[in-house]
């Protein structure tokens, strides 16, 4: 996802960050997880995107 404004203050620049809760799938609690991504705006914090690190885990 390229975000070229933000859609609260119209900011244009923007950084990725995480806040390490891993996600896991629901059946399998014990097994592989995976990092949530933010994309956020760097003018008003404004999450534009959430994003899973790798979503190939989830696949069955």
């Amino acid at each position: 996802m390229t975000q070229t404004k933000c859609p609260k203050c119209s900011h244009t620049e923007f950084a990725e960050g995480t806040d390490y809760m891993r996600v896991k799938p629901l059946n399998n609690k014990l097994g592989k997880s995976s990092e949530k991504i933010y994309t956020f705006c760097l003018g008003c914090g404004e999450v534009v995107s959430t994003r899973i690190e790798n979503p190939a885990i989830f696949r069955k």
